[in-house]
């Protein structure tokens, strides 16, 4: 059978228009699904009423399907029929089904963080062993950042799936200060301190009232323990100033001492 140059030209000018049809499309999807996660995030969160989270999670959504809509675009332009997609789908969806298992529990777990909403943009919360604040929830991850504003990444399947603590869910927490002190410290003087201080901190709540006391003692020290409430924005300050508070407090001169 002859080479025919004639007909290897036609294949190569149809299936090289093919080709590039195929990349401008793609760089046209890549273009608009930016561009219609960007318009989705904007036009939803100018709402006063839509929740950061769900804002992020529709404008998201809307990010991948644009993206669906471009490959199957592209198989039209490089000559796949929807009959034959359908037909290639049904044969190889098992195998799809497995390799991409990780992934769509991602996107179901994603959903019913979205459906449950266990945590809002903007809360404290600590997952899957990392800790942070949530700064985005999409298909297939939650992202936080750490104390030190590094990025954390953490599957949606990691998130739903395990526990987690949501430090932001409550209006007040409780803070918890534990120091031990020698025997031949005055322990009233010390209380007495302490409370005069929690007394002026305006960011410690009234009610519950704050609580102190002493606790394990042993033959050299005796356990001090500050209980008190704050609002949750304000606990981490309050538990520092409470620390340093009580290691000024512990400085006053022992129950000997004084008697001298």
């Amino acid at each position: 059978m002859p080479f025919n140059l004639d007909r290897l030209g036609d294949l190569i000018i149809i299936y090289g228009i093919n080709f590039v049809g195929a990349v401008t499309v793609a760089l046209i999807g890549w273009w608009a699904a930016g561009m219609a996660e960007r318009v989705t995030r904007r036009a939803l969160m100018s709402a006063s009423y839509m929740d950061p989270t769900v804002g992020a999670f529709l404008s998201s959504l809307a990010y991948y399907t644009v993206f669906v809509v471009a490959f199957l675009i592209i198989l039209q332009v490089i000559g796949i029929q929807a009959t034959s997609l359908v037909a290639i789908v049904g044969a190889a969806s098992l195998a799809i089904g497995l390799a991409l298992q990780g992934t769509l529990s991602n996107v179901t777990a994603g959903i019913m963080l979205l459906i449950f909403r266990p945590f809002r943009l903007g809360d404290s919360i600590e997952v899957a062993g990392k800790s942070g604040t949530v700064k985005n929830l999409n298909l297939f991850m939650t992202e936080l950042a750490s104390g030190d504003n590094v990025q954390v990444l953490i599957p949606n399947g990691q998130v739903w799936g395990g526990a987690l603590t949501n430090f932001s869910a409550y209006p007040t927490r409780r803070v918890s200060v534990s120091f031990p002190i020698a025997l031949d410290k005055n322990v009233e003087t010390i209380s007495s301190n302490l409370r005069a201080y929690i007394e002026h901190d305006k960011r410690v709540l009234e009610t519950p009232p704050p609580n102190i006391r002493t606790s394990n003692l042993t033959e050299k020290v005796v356990e001090f323990s500050v209980q008190a409430w704050s609002k949750a924005e304000n606990a981490d300050a309050v538990r520092a100033d409470l620390v340093r508070s009580l290691l000024a407090a512990v400085q006053t001169p022992s129950a000997s001492a004084e008697e001298k």
